[in-house]
């Protein structure tokens, strides 16, 4: 029955996992419901073979860890995406409000069972997240109703464990009355449980004596790093044709363009007219030899901050090559925390470095970095090409890629601060994931091989405030990008100061 069950989830051979909803069922699968089989009274039939046999690829298998961080990414794509808790576990990707489309609709619908629910209602319980475990046990207690009298050996949960964490959640939240509901129903099924007994009690008593105050409406937890919560997750949310990009440049070069012309592949078409006279699209040689057979297709985004899009940057396969040279090295993101790094909810991705003697394909796509930004890469004018890599709910908070403090790592490199960033997409994505520049009010979707370019410093070296910036959390595909940050030392007569502070 259970491998009946696998084999209805991977149908398809070559499917992969980019649905969020699939990869968790997945992880939890590995971590936790294979060992409920196999450790199983019922297992008696070659109970030393299995034993054996789950052994040897027991370390190989997804931890704890991973399945928490799993859980707690599908509650990060619930938020930021404003998601109905039980349209994910029927495999719908539905705004919690009615009268908007779905943000993704995968091409085979995968549900969540009661027992995943309740665990990633566990996950947030277990944190003192009652906002996040009472939507999710909720649906697990809906789920687990539906079910009740059937039993699955891999399940780690039952109705009575889901409308004890709920009824508890409930009473943290303040809502004693249906904690008291709930509790009543436990006892219906396990008259026996004296800790819930007395936990009836005690919400009766409570409720007679009315000390109890009315519950308010559940508050999201705040996030110490998001003041500017709402506006990141409006941007997110955008429709990527809100952006001005459809993601590609199409069309021979003009014979001639002025400032104002728009090559056939440009996308600005979609942006409001008031809009259009400060923006272009252009072949750019930048006055660089190695760009004349094949000028740079530039697409200006954003005149403050200044951010432009070059199209077709990379190709497919020198996108493979660096993933592929990256992929072994790849290990847990981590963030300038003071004068130390140090790992953070708020940045959830794996990264590698690279060096331009790695492989050809590197100091080449190096070359071309110099080419199009006009600066200086020579060490230590510039920074390795780190390689990110971000999965299931992967993102990055609002964040400055230059340093706001003197005491932060980056000086170490005692080449200044990061003038420049350029960041190149190496895939596409189904949904979610682009890169939302908070202040300046736009986001930009991921387009595959288009590299994306903002300066960091004014051009007196202070730190432009209107470069914040977020990734936002990928809701279904593999997102892998590849950054290359530029410091200001070197680049002193490539781009000189200006008597205008604000320039």
């Amino acid at each position: 029955r259970f491998y009946e069950k696998v084999q209805a989830l991977h149908q398809d051979p070559e499917a992969s996992v980019d649905n969020p909803l699939l990869a968790f069922s997945l992880i939890k699968r590995l971590h936790s419901d294979w060992p409920h089989i196999i450790y199983s009274d019922e297992a008696t039939e070659n109970t030393q073979a299995l034993h054996a046999g789950f052994k040897e690829v027991e370390q190989e298998l997804p931890g704890a860890e991973d399945l928490d961080g799993a859980a707690r990414a599908l509650m990060r794509l619930q938020d930021v995406y404003a998601l109905s808790v039980k349209g994910m576990a029927n495999g719908v990707f539905q705004r919690a409000d009615a009268g908007h489309p779905p943000l993704y609709s995968p091409g085979r619908r995968i549900s969540l069972s009661a027992d995943d629910c309740f665990h990633v209602g566990k996950v947030a319980y277990d944190t003192g997240d009652y906002y996040h475990s009472i939507a999710w046990l909720e649906e697990a207690v809906s789920l687990f109703r539906l079910s009740y009298g059937s039993w699955n050996p891999e399940d780690r949960s039952s109705l009575e464990d889901a409308l004890d964490h709920l009824a508890f959640s409930y009473f943290m939240a303040g809502n004693i009355s249906h904690a008291l509901t709930l509790s009543r129903e436990f006892l219906h099924y396990d008259p026996s449980n004296q800790r819930v007994v007395k936990n009836v009690a005690k919400y009766k008593k409570l409720l007679e004596t009315g000390m109890v105050a009315s519950a308010g409406p559940l508050q999201r937890p705040n996030g110490t790093r998001l003041q500017s919560r709402d506006a990141y997750e409006e941007l997110c949310q955008r429709p990527a044709g809100q952006v001005g990009l459809a993601g590609g440049c199409h069309g021979p070069p003009p014979p001639l363009l002025s400032p104002l012309s728009h090559p056939p592949w440009s996308s600005l078409s979609q942006l409001a007219p008031e809009h259009l006279p400060h923006l272009s699209c252009s072949y750019e040689t930048n006055s660089s030899p190695y760009l004349l057979l094949q000028p740079a297709k530039k697409e200006i985004v954003q005149i403050r901050p200044y951010v432009a899009l070059y199209h077709d940057f990379i190709s497919d396969a020198e996108a493979e090559t660096i993933k592929g040279l990256a992929g072994p090295w790849l290990q847990r993101s981590v963030v300038a925390s003071g004068e130390k790094q140090q790992k953070a909810e708020y940045r959830i991705s794996k990264s590698a470095w690279l060096k331009d003697t790695a492989d050809p394909v590197v100091r080449v796509l190096e070359q071309r970095i110099a080419a199009v930004t006009g600066l200086d890469l020579r060490p230590p004018y510039a920074e390795y090409l780190q390689v990110v890599n971000y999965g299931l709910g992967g993102h990055y908070e609002p964040h400055f890629d230059h340093a706001t403090s003197r005491k932060s790592p980056l000086y170490r490199m005692k080449s200044g601060n990061r003038i420049a960033t350029v960041m190149i997409y190496l895939s596409a994505v189904e949904a979610g994931g682009s890169t939302a520049f908070i202040y300046a009010n736009f986001s930009v979707p991921v387009v595959k091989n288009a590299a994306l370019f903002w300066w960091n410093l004014r051009r007196n070296g202070d730190g432009d405030e209107d470069t914040l910036h977020a990734g936002c959390p990928v809701l279904a595909g593999d997102k892998w990008v590849a950054n290359k940050w530029i410091h200001e030392h070197g680049q002193e007569f490539r781009r000189p100061c200006s008597t205008d502070p604000q320039d």
